[in-house]
């Protein structure tokens, strides 16, 4: 195609869209927000044409083109990135962009075909599938509870030094009712392994997932607290976009997580 001619064509898109797609100058021309955002969201969508004209012509789904997931960062670091290049081993035609992070990015804006969410999930149109379950424990270690007494109920929970991560409450079980309560103390940090660092030093009572704590229940090196308010299991999901169409990328790594994450229990 002539210059002109692609010149012609983009000022015809920008005025159907009514919006700037490129910035222009005498030496260089790049994209706008906008046109990032559209050129993001078109090079999907031919990707997702290819890939089901691929799978219809084949006997067998064979995932190809770039997986672009997001998961958060110390459970996508210990569990999920690994899966994935397993995943990967298996199917040389296809790639990955994985972007691990603990905030929960918009899957539609930033192009996103997956996300792994961990504990309840709030309400959107996104498609939620189960991955496998998750406990939260409330523990501490032997030695402040030496010093400091072990709580015999929820209600003492607010005469102990409490660990904060991101959560600005904790959950629990409460006669069949979901108890929230504001934990206090001179300790916070947003990374879960900072959070149990702390509390294996004995500063105080924390609330973390299984996979952080497991090996240190067992060791003995934490105690598992007021089990019998113990919330009911969250759980690992996957969510993707609603389309009429799953990819064979999306749809096999969602049947390969699920099994691989069940052995992990």
């Amino acid at each position: 195609m002539s210059a002109s001619f692609v010149s012609r064509r983009v000022a015809a898109l920008e005025a159907r869209l009514d919006t700037r797609l490129f910035y222009r100058n005498t030496r260089t021309v790049r994209l706008t927000e906008a046109g990032e955002t559209l050129h993001r969201h078109c090079k999907r969508l031919t990707e997702e044409r290819d890939e089901l004209f691929l799978s219809l012509g084949r006997e067998h789904d064979e995932p190809s083109g770039t997986l672009r997931m997001t998961c958060a960062v110390a459970y996508g670091e210990r569990f999920i990135a690994p899966l994935v290049n397993t995943f990967l081993e298996r199917y040389p035609q296809l790639s990955v962009d994985m972007v691990l992070t603990n905030r929960q990015l918009d899957l539609v804006q930033e192009g996103m075909d997956l996300a792994v969410r961990l504990g309840r999930l709030s309400e959107s149109s996104l498609v939620a599938t189960r991955l496998a379950p998750r406990v939260e424990y409330l523990c501490a270690s032997p030695d402040y509870l030496a010093q400091h007494g072990t709580p015999q109920s929820l209600y003492e929970l607010a005469e102990h030094a409490c660990l904060t991560g991101t959560s600005e409450t904790w959950a629990f079980d409460l006669d069949g009712h979901e108890w929230l309560f504001r934990p206090k103390g001179r300790w916070r940090c947003n990374s879960g392994w900072a959070v149990l660092d702390a509390a294996l030093r004995g500063f105080g009572i924390a609330q973390l997932p299984d996979y952080y704590v497991q090996p240190h229940l067992a060791r003995g090196t934490l105690v598992s607290l007021l089990p019998q308010h113990q919330p009911p299991n969250t759980a690992v999901w996957a969510v993707y976009p609603q389309r009429r169409h799953v990819p064979a990328k999306v749809r096999l790594l969602l049947e390969f997580l699920r099994t691989q994450l069940a052995l992990t229990q």
